[in-house]
């Protein structure tokens, strides 16, 4: 109960427009604990090819596209973790971590952002519709929802496309054990990420 009575402040506070400006600076002014997350390279062995895969950064809503962690206490409700934060906005966060674990799997001649890079045969699409911890209850888990599209670079013709979707609990409202649900649905996503992006 704890937990549900947590979140359920938090939403309605997040809903209040009367808060005053004062407070409002000196939330601001609150340095907050970053949180990091890590890469996970495929496990499919394959071909080395020359190819090389230009990744943009990831499509998202203005309320996923931001430093904070998001939480849903309610279906319809958006608020974040009060004293934590990703290191970058979520999409940058996201091009880094798919770029170091698609270059892991030693099967691309080069992967980058495109920046300066050599010219792309494939360039991948990334739209982020869930990046989140939700309240269900009194139970806390977290839901990453991704979908992949790889394009080919010189027409544009789409490749492959795919949605991946999972979710995990989080041990309890903690901001350590939320992200760390986050890494374990990481861990089981990226690596089939990778490895189907390097076999497109």
């Amino acid at each position: 109960m704890m937990m549900t009575r947590r979140f359920a402040l938090l939403g309605a506070a997040a809903s209040l427009s009367g808060c005053s400006a004062l407070s409002t600076l000196n939330t601001a002014a609150t340095p907050l604990n970053t949180y990091d997350l890590l890469p996970v390279t495929g496990t499919t062995p394959g071909r080395r090819s020359g190819r090389t895969l230009l990744v943009a950064r990831p499509d998202a809503a203005a309320a996923i596209a931001t430093d904070r962690v998001m939480i849903k206490p309610a279906p319809l409700s958006i608020t974040y973790l009060p004293d934590a934060r990703w290191p970058d906005e979520l999409p940058d966060l996201m091009q880094s971590l798919l770029i170091r674990s698609i270059a892991g799997t030693g099967r691309l001649g080069y992967v980058g952002p495109g920046e300066g890079g050599p010219v792309p045969d494939l360039a991948l699409l990334t739209r982020l519709d869930a990046f989140q911890a939700e309240v269900t209850g009194d139970a806390l888990s977290v839901t990453i929802d991704v979908t992949l599209t790889v394009l080919r670079d010189r027409d544009q013709r789409v490749i492959a496309s795919r949605v991946w979707r999972q979710s995990a609990p989080a041990a309890d409202d903690s901001a350590a054990a939320i992200v760390a649900a986050f890494q374990t649905v990481l861990n089981g996503l990226l690596p089939d990420m990778a490895d189907w992006v390097a076999a497109a």
